[in-house]
């Protein structure tokens, strides 16, 4: 028996083949008592419409021809507390969807979601647009994107982690990041490693920075061990106190000023003392650290969306997963191969 086409579909149900494919890609034109009777017998037949075939069609009539896949979004949220340096790690993320996103065919659009674009009128302009694929930018804050229509969608969250709704993740594998950072520090010959981080940074990954470094401790014991520094704000006031209280020989963390504020306790980096950036993003010159890669988060993310389309597959999935990427060691003049090291 032949597969069931909508010019079939269309044939027995005695409606035209437009009616057909934007009843099955929900289209508001179509009254909501027909749209049901054509899911019904596409699905009795075992007719499955293809996500991407609408839009296909529609821009090769626009662009006579070119390659053309689909439209995949971009969205963030306009979030006034969100720090100004995580705009630069949104742009590297951005930058990598959309250079994937064009070596399979697909075009990029980024929206945010903010007082002037609720969730309500962009579930519009995607579905008007046909637009099937979404990527959500991080949030500082707790995610929440339920009022989007995600039976229409398939998506990723380009973080830790997403509750409302439970999307596929990806990011950076902050823990093994960790350990491994620590590991080639102890190798230059650094004994009393120390880690500051904003309370608010660590718990958004469940304090797996934290807890790497807790870890590594444990299992790498040293004399007078260096407690790691977590706290809401840090500022000079509270590194210092902690610094001149423990003198770690290497400081991890985000900030690139606890540099200055060693120097200021009087440690000459990298003579006596190191420092490593926990995110390069944060770092506005020369400085050791890692690179998060948000480049090719940005890139693994559009994989994830597509594979996703190819497989017709929309809608908050049945099971929650997690892909991480390991962050890349950059060596900079904040750190000295110290003597003794082996």
């Amino acid at each position: 028996m032949a597969a069931p086409t909508l010019r079939s579909l269309a044939r027995e149900l005695g409606v035209s083949r437009t009616t057909i494919s934007e009843a099955l890609r929900g289209s508001p034109r179509v009254r909501a008592s027909t749209a049901e009777r054509i899911r019904v017998a596409a699905a009795a037949a075992g007719y499955h419409h293809n996500p991407l075939a609408g839009a296909i069609m529609s821009e090769l009539r626009r662009s006579r021809g070119e390659l053309f896949r689909g439209v995949l979004a971009i969205i963030g949220v306009d979030e006034p507390d969100r720090p100004a340096y995580s705009e630069r790690f949104h742009r590297e993320l951005v930058s990598g969807a959309t250079a994937r996103a064009a070596e399979l065919g697909f075009k990029v659009e980024r929206f945010t979601i903010g007082p002037l674009l609720t969730q309500r009128r962009l579930n519009h302009i995607l579905q008007s647009r046909s637009i099937r694929g979404v990527l959500l930018l991080p949030t500082w804050r707790d995610p929440d994107f339920l009022k989007l229509e995600w039976p229409r969608y398939a998506g990723v969250y380009l973080d830790y982690q997403i509750a409302r709704p439970a999307l596929r993740c990806i990011c950076s594998d902050h823990f093994r990041s960790m350990m491994d950072a620590l590991q080639r520090l102890r190798g230059l010959g650094y004994r009393r490693p120390g880690v500051i981080l904003p309370r608010h940074h660590d718990e958004r990954i469940h304090h797996r920075w934290e807890g790497a470094f807790l870890a590594f401790q444990q299992h790498h014991p040293a004399p007078r061990p260096v407690p790691p520094l977590v706290i809401d704000v840090i500022n000079e006031r509270s590194f210092s106190a902690w610094f001149r209280r423990h003198d770690p020989d290497v400081v991890l963390g985000h900030f690139v000023e606890a540099i200055d504020w060693m120097r200021a306790c009087g440690a000459k980096v990298p003579r006596t003392h190191g420092f490593f950036c926990l995110n390069l993003v944060h770092a506005e010159g020369p400085c050791a650290g890692l690179d998060q890669e948000p480049h090719q988060i940005g890139v693994r993310g559009v994989d994830i969306v597509v594979a996703q389309l190819h497989r017709n597959e929309r809608g908050v999935p049945k099971s929650v997963s997690l892909t991480t990427l390991s962050s890349t060691w950059v060596d900079g003049p904040t750190l000295r191969r110290r003597p003794g090291a082996v």
